[in-house]
């Protein structure tokens, strides 16, 4: 079952997802007062919201709009953001966090989202995201467009800043591999595995594993089907 088309004349249906019930209220309390708005549910992290978006799907009503924190326990925002696009192409997703460097905004943004906000956006502004996000359009935090906009003029890293070794541990990270699995594959401990994705992350200026395996792929280390 998919998404039932979004009529112009109803509501923009929306989906909360923030680790914080403070932020979730709030923001329900003022999409509440919306005009043309409507909260269809939310949940704590990634994983549980995807579980909500299933059962959604079922009853045929998908949200258009899901507003998504990025750093949540469980699963964080980007990887449930990729998650989302990938099950549900036709719900958007704009993050919403606290942070504006330009990897965060980059990851947002390569994950699939149509918006990147800062938790301390004006009300109107949460409301233009969301009828930016409905309209297929892209909604960024003026914040977020200046970091990324640096980033672009600044010299990116490249494949040969990692060791032979690190390169092979990056492709199996973006094939799905957890550390222990990694370090089974190499012949070494997991806490060494880790700190290998851990100086990948750093030499690549990344935040996530999820990240990590964009990266990956747009680099051409692994094919696209091999993304986790």
């Amino acid at each position: 079952m998919t998404a039932q088309p979004h009529d112009d004349a109803g509501p923009a249906r929306v989906f909360l997802v923030d680790d914080h019930r403070v932020v979730r209220t709030g923001l329900a309390a003022y999409l509440a007062t919306e005009p043309g708005m409507t909260v269809v549910g939310e949940a704590d992290d990634g994983r549980r919201a995807l579980e909500a978006l299933a059962v959604l799907e079922r009853a045929g009503e998908l949200p258009d709009v899901v507003l998504m924190d990025l750093q949540m326990p469980t699963m964080d925002g980007v990887a449930a953001t990729a998650e989302i696009k990938r099950r549900w192409p036709e719900v958007e997703v704009v993050a919403v966090t606290s942070f504006v460097e330009e990897e965060r905004v980059r990851a947002a943004l390569e994950a699939g989202a149509a918006g990147y906000l800062l938790k301390d956006a004006d009300a109107d502004e949460v409301a233009a995201a969301v009828r930016a996000a409905v309209a297929g359009e892209v909604h960024l935090d003026p914040a977020a467009a200046r970091a990324l906009t640096a980033a672009l003029r600044a010299p990116r890293p490249a494949v040969d800043a990692l060791t032979a070794r690190e390169r092979e541990v990056l492709v199996l990270l973006a094939t799905g591999g957890t550390n222990r699995q990694i370090g089974r594959h190499l012949g070494v401990a997991e806490r060494t595995a880790r700190t290998h994705v851990s100086n990948i992350l750093a030499k690549l200026g990344l935040v996530s594993r999820t990240q990590a395996a964009m990266w990956a792929v747009r680099e051409g280390l692994v094919p696209v089907e091999g993304r986790p």
